[in-house]
């Protein structure tokens, strides 16, 4: 089974945002919404996909969340 960092997706409220993405980020994103979907057994789409990336990226991210605690980012 092939291991990716995006695990199951939770049920959440969502608000909606539109961004623009180049050709090929949405590519990408589209082929990783189908590994997902294949991995996981339920069908998502990339923008499904992309709140829990971001949420992923900055739940790593050291320099903000050291900024959220009240320290500098450097």
């Amino acid at each position: 089974m092939t291991t990716l960092r995006l695990g199951p997706l939770p049920k959440t409220e969502a608000v909606k945002l539109t961004i623009m993405l180049t050709t090929e980020l949405k590519q990408q994103l589209d082929r990783y919404a189908e590994l997902h979907s294949q991995t996981w057994g339920d069908a998502v789409d990339a923008t499904a996909l992309i709140p829990h990336m971001l949420e992923a990226f900055m739940a790593r991210d050291r320099g903000f969340k050291k900024s959220a605690r009240g320290g500098h980012a450097a």
